[in-house]
């Protein structure tokens, strides 16, 4: 079942998370609930999972960015892409893709934009087969 995240799904994605990077679970503080917080309460900021019986077994992350070019129009960025090692070719990261365009879409978004850390011929054409392009720009990283 494809959703946005709700208040109580917090355990669920940081234990999916250790799936993406993460070697660890954040400690269970106030920051982390506040940043929670911010997260659902943000309208520009959608947290989509999928959940098979009980478990949140896939995500990613869209966030709708106001602009000023483009005719005023927004663009979404996508982060945070991540399916269950037990959960992975089935489908349930491209159900999570394809909900956040729907979400671009419904928000009016002029393009949607994602970057990988992955240097994986099978990320990159996942990626591709869901619609991104990764020949027209370049992207620049910076850490902090």
């Amino acid at each position: 079942m494809i959703r946005e995240a709700v208040k109580e799904d917090l355990q669920g994605i940081l234990e999916l998370y250790l799936s993406l990077h993460e070697d660890s679970i954040p400690e269970d503080n106030e920051h982390l609930h506040d940043t929670w917080d911010k997260i659902i309460g943000d309208p520009d900021h959608h947290l989509i999972v999928n959940e098979v019986d009980g478990k949140i077994v896939s995500s990613c992350v869209c966030v709708i960015i106001p602009n000023l070019t483009r005719n005023v129009r927004p663009y979404a960025f996508v982060e945070n892409v991540v399916t269950h090692e037990a959960y992975r070719c089935k489908g349930y990261a491209s159900e999570c893709l394809d909900h956040a365009k729907k979400i671009a879409i419904e928000n009016n978004c002029y393009k949607m934009m994602l970057l990988t850390g992955s240097k994986r011929a099978s990320t990159w054409n996942f990626y591709e087969k869901a619609g991104y392009n990764r020949n027209d720009k370049t992207a620049f990283y910076q850490k902090l």
